[in-house]
């Protein structure tokens, strides 16, 4: 280590607990523990490009343990990246700037994911991996980099992390690198208040390579890096650190893991690492030594280039295409001829089958679709004809066998995307999103497209009881911001759905699927996605409706069941399938009221919670459905034993005229 390499990490260390104390708030003590091993990582192995952070072939570096969040500005400032600036570091965790409190993907260039939330920056690296070895299967050598990660403590208390480091140790993904910052610390005081596992144990367990080092030797550091890089299987470095490195009287204790050090803390760091800056002002030297780091990408992005652009013309554009999201040529007009097929020859199956069908047509032409499920794959349809397992020693399949890891699924998925060229999509049942939710909540935070298939939508899978059964789930994802809730009536509403989460570049889906058969309402064809508007009329009234209905998936056969006891009886009404009210509430106003219509009497049915459909029936309006848990029974025992049938509709319905 010389002089040099000193003062580069300490400049780290100004920056972050300078920022952190003009910002009144943050997280010092990480950044400034861990200002040694950075420094070597990005100085002697990260391979990045800061005037090219999109080069495809760039090596990941993700911040698992976001708090920490000025450790990355430093990096990016530092290294000479367009943003952030200086000035954006002095405005730190302020509105509308990019230094946001924890690290936000699209607010600077490097920063790869979005992360904060412990253990899932930890987790989504299994997905870049992945997805690293997926394309180095199929591009050959022209795809070569390495995923690196710091993660905390906390990182590796969460549940999250045991499903990462299962399935990263399983696939051994061996371009795979974990920085774990092992400084004994914690939020309420000494980790061993909480925690006593053997953490290289642990990882030894499930198939890594593992090593132990002292964080603020960067010889030691270095040298532990280039063992990891040599190893087959994934690696985790234990970097034994002081948490507020530096600062004389803080340092080691939890009093600098959230919370500004103070003037006279840092008037006393400044004198113990021999830092007389003023607070943002780095020395020329110093920053030229990291301007210098910054511009060796260069030359390797630059000869990467150069042999990219020398591969065939089709695999040139195939990538460039995923890269940027954009279908291949032949994929709507081959959904329009599969939807035109179904009107001729209408089907009668559940929504899981209908995906699969549908998922038959895409598979094939979308080579980047890479499918999965949670250990339920039989349960799930996700598995098609054309896609192959991926495994520990074959990455040329297409298909994720994820095991009993619904979070760790989620957001391995998240890495898939992020890394730029494939559209992962992976299922199990519609209850267990709760197990998936915080990786679900990333995807929409960071406008990822990420496709849920979540089956078993229902009291509709009868016996297996409420544990299986969700009711408030259709609820509370659609309060989620920017997630598409998609629930299909039909064949063509799966296959229209599946179009229309494709098409969502920036917004996950989550398409809910039945197990029981449901007979199919939509017989006329058209090329037109008419689920991609949300919500429109499936059956017209003979004349001005009294009744509107308003039904989503398996509901929408028992609405248009009504509708003709209801007509025979001289009560005109009207059916709205609603698959998706996220579009619905998208559309225009004037296709709102066109679709809703006057009528004298609302209602909708939906065989989950009522919770949020006063939006559409109104207050006074008829709400069939399930505001309390299920029940183990038969599917259709249970719908009547709730109330959700034609009979009790039209009860309610005539009630109510």
């Amino acid at each position: 280590m010389t002089m040099t390499d000193q003062k580069m990490a300490n400049a780290i260390r100004a920056l972050s607990m300078d920022a952190v104390q003009a910002a009144k708030s943050g997280h010092p003590g990480m950044p400034m523990g861990m200002a040694d091993v950075a420094t070597v990582l990005f100085t002697k192995f990260l391979k990045f490009d800061p005037n090219w952070p999109e080069w495809p072939d760039r090596d990941r570096f993700i911040l698992s343990a976001g708090h920490g969040s000025m450790l990355i500005y430093s990096l990016l400032y530092l290294t000479g990246y367009k943003k952030p600036t200086i000035d954006d570091i002095k405005n730190f965790r302020q509105l509308h700037q990019p230094c946001a409190g924890h690290p936000e993907i699209g607010e600077a260039p490097g920063i790869e994911m979005t992360t904060g939330p412990l253990g899932q920056g930890l987790a989504t690296s299994v997905g870049f991996a992945v997805a690293e070895k997926l394309s180095a299967t199929r591009m050959g050598s022209v795809i070569n980099h390495n995923t690196y990660v710091i993660a905390g403590d906390g990182c590796l208390m969460e549940g999250i992390s045991h499903e990462a480091i299962s399935l990263a140790g399983h696939l051994k993904l061996g371009k795979l690198i974990v920085l774990w910052d092992d400084n004994s610390i914690c939020i309420d005081g000494s980790t061993n208040m909480t925690v006593s596992d053997n953490q290289l144990k642990r990882f030894e367990a499930s198939n890594w390579h593992t090593q132990a080092v002292d964080g603020h030797d960067m010889e030691a550091v270095e040298l532990a890096i280039e063992a990891a890089k040599s190893d087959n299987r994934p690696s985790m470095i234990a970097c034994k650190t002081t948490i507020g490195y530096g600062a004389p009287n803080k340092g080691g204790t939890s009093a600098t893991h959230g919370a500004p050090l103070g003037d006279a803390e840092i008037a006393a760091t400044r004198e113990f690492l021999d830092w007389p800056s003023d607070p943002f002002i780095i020395p020329d030297d110093i920053l030229n030594a990291w301007r210098d780091a910054g511009l060796k990408g260069a030359n390797l992005s630059k000869t990467w280039k150069e042999r990219f652009d020398i591969l065939s013309g089709p695999v040139k554009a195939d990538f460039n295409r995923r890269l940027k999201k954009e279908f291949p040529h032949d994929l709507i007009p081959a959904l329009n001829t599969y939807k035109k097929g179904l009107a001729e020859n209408p089907v009668g199956v559940a929504t899981r089958i209908a995906s699969q069908m549908v998922l038959e047509v895409i598979n094939p032409i979308m080579q980047e679709n890479i499918g999965g499920s949670a250990d339920l794959t039989g349960s799930n349809m996700t598995l098609t004809k054309d896609l192959n397992p991926i495994t520990a020693g074959d990455f040329s399949g297409r298909y994720m066998y994820y095991g009993v890891r619904e979070f760790g699924m989620a957001a391995t998925m998240n890495g898939l995307a992020l890394h730029g060229e494939y559209m992962p999509y992976g299922g199990t049942f519609m209850v267990f999103t709760d197990y998936c939710r915080p990786a679900i909540r990333l995807s929409a935070l960071m406008k990822q497209r990420v496709i849920y298939v979540m089956s078993h939508d229902s009291i509709g899978l009868g016996e297996d009881g409420p544990t299986h059964q969700p009711i408030e789930h259709l609820a509370s994802l659609r309060a989620m911001p920017n997630v598409n809730v998609m629930r299909p009536c039909d064949a063509i509403e799966t296959a229209e759905c599946w179009l229309s989460a494709l098409e969502d570049k920036e917004t996950p889906s989550i398409i809910v699927l039945t197990r029981q058969g449901l007979k199919q309402a939509r017989l006329d064809h058209t090329d037109e996605n008419l689920s991609a508007k949300g919500g429109y009329v499936i059956s017209e009234a003979s004349n001005n409706p009294e009744v509107t209905i308003i039904a989503t998936g398996s509901e929408v056969e028992i609405a248009i069941n009504a509708q003709t006891e209801l007509e025979a009886a001289g009560i005109t009404t009207r059916i709205i399938s609603m698959p998706c009210a996220e579009k619905f509430d998208a559309q225009s106003l004037d296709y709102q009221s066109d679709v809703l219509g006057s009528s004298k009497v609302y209602a909708s049915i939906e065989a989950g919670s009522t919770y949020g459909w006063d939006k559409y029936v109104g207050r006074n309006g008829i709400k069939v459905g399930i505001d309390e848990f299920g029940a183990s029974a038969p599917a259709k025992d249970l719908y009547k034993h709730f109330g959700v049938t034609k009979n009790n509709l039209i009860k309610l319905i005539k009630e109510k005229l």
